[in-house]
């Protein structure tokens, strides 16, 4: 039994939409620091398996650079310029089907300073 391109489309949409009607906790993490974001994506992923959860990531989002051009002296001397970079790594996490214990497991976290968590549903 052979099948069209629009019916193998029609299934892999049913499916799409299956994942995405399940029930989820999107967890995103920042920082400045690559070392410290990695410990905190792990501090994460072991409470939520701890807690039996099933898990997808960490997923590496890009990582937003700013540059800043400063010149160096207030009067005089437009070439002598010095230029700064600022790097925020992200990283992505999420629950599939989360339940209160693992909700409460990650709420009690302790992580490192410099981490900025945001958890949507």
């Amino acid at each position: 039994m052979t099948q069209t391109k629009t019916e193998s489309k029609v299934k892999v949409n049913e499916t799409q939409t299956e994942e995405e009607s399940r029930p989820r906790l999107r967890i995103r993490i920042r920082a400045y620091d690559h070392k410290i974001i990695d410990q905190a994506v792990k501090t994460i992923l072991e409470t939520a398996l701890r807690a039996g959860a099933q898990v997808v990531g960490p997923i590496p989002l890009p990582t937003e650079k700013s540059r800043y051009t400063v010149i160096r002296s207030s009067f005089i001397d437009k070439n002598s310029q010095e230029q700064y970079e600022m790097r925020v790594h992200k990283r992505l996490l999420d629950i599939l089907e989360p339940n209160s214990k693992i909700i409460d497991s990650l709420t009690n976290l302790n992580l490192p300073a410099g981490v900025d968590v945001e958890i949507k549903m």
